[in-house]
């Protein structure tokens, strides 16, 4: 995997946009890898990892642009076909998409920005807020702050752990069982939060 990333990583700022974008269109590989793979490896200074954290950002941005506008041009319809077909190569189910998109119509603002924060979920929920057509400033806004804070939190990862003198297969193993934790627990709030809030409000009366 380190000799195709080192050879677009060849291309400087510019190859490293393309990975990120691509990432964002077809995660492979997952953007935590790569953006952990760049923090140790592409960031030997501060400023190198600000300048990393603007592009990459910018790309994962533009992907979900692109997204954004493919869902407002086929429709919602035919946007819950495409996953429903498609989905599974992509390690997305298309019950999970169903129940983000039935979130977004409650409160887009906040699940465009949540949604930043699930592997997989993160690059094709765009597909349904352009699909129901949700404003898109607020859905841009909520976007960028969600994969700011995403490829920040990687990439920063990644150069603390450069030269830190531990295994660093061991601690990116580590990192990402702890992302599909969160993952489970954010789809396990979507599911239950809204009856938990009822039960909640019940029992306050």
């Amino acid at each position: 995997m380190t000799g195709p990333l080192s050879a677009i990583l060849g291309f400087g700022l510019f190859g490293v946009f393309c990975l990120a974008f691509t990432e964002k269109i077809l995660p492979i590989p997952p953007s935590h890898v790569l953006l952990l793979f760049l923090g140790m490896t592409a960031a030997p200074d501060h400023a190198t990892l600000a300048i990393l954290l603007a592009v990459t950002t910018s790309a994962s941005f533009a992907g979900c642009l692109v997204w954004y506008a493919v869902g407002r041009r086929i429709g919602f319809d035919r946007a819950d076909r495409l996953i429903g077909r498609a989905g599974r190569y992509v390690f997305l189910r298309p019950e999970t998409y169903r129940k983000l998109g039935q979130a977004y119509r409650r409160n887009h603002v906040r699940v465009s920005l949540l949604a930043q924060f699930i592997p997989t979920v993160r690059n094709y929920l765009p597909i349904a807020a352009g699909a129901l057509c949700l404003p898109a400033l607020p859905f841009a806004a909520a976007t960028l702050l969600g994969a700011t804070i995403w490829n920040a939190a990687f990439l920063l990862t990644g150069y603390l752990m450069r030269g830190s003198g531990q295994d660093s297969f061991a601690i990116g193993l580590r990192i990402i069982v702890i992302v599909v934790a969160l993952e489970t627990a954010f789809m396990l709030a979507l599911r239950y939060g809204p009856t938990w809030r009822r039960r909640i409000r019940l029992m306050l009366g």
